[in-house]
């Protein structure tokens, strides 16, 4: 999975979509990272967490993160959109 993330709500999609992938339920994920199920809602949903309980889940689901610099041109932000 390759997504551009700009924003709380793009990283919970794609949270979502990991979880999903996985074959997890958010309850499932929680008991994996020892986090709540509540937690793991609120990250999907783009409600905050913090970076340790983010890290926690991107680790448990085999992700990585990066970052680089944005992009500006409009050919790259229509594939975002």
């Amino acid at each position: 999975m390759r997504t551009v993330i700009r924003s709380a709500k793009t990283l919970g999609s794609a949270l979502r979509e990991a979880r999903r992938a996985a074959g997890l339920t958010q309850l499932e994920l929680g008991q994996k990272t020892s986090l709540r199920q509540a937690t793991i809602s609120s990250l999907e949903n783009g409600e905050g967490g913090t970076l340790d309980s983010l890290f926690k889940v991107v680790t448990e689901l085999k992700l990585e993160m990066r970052l680089e610099t944005r992009s500006t041109s409009p050919a790259d932000l229509d594939e975002i959109f």
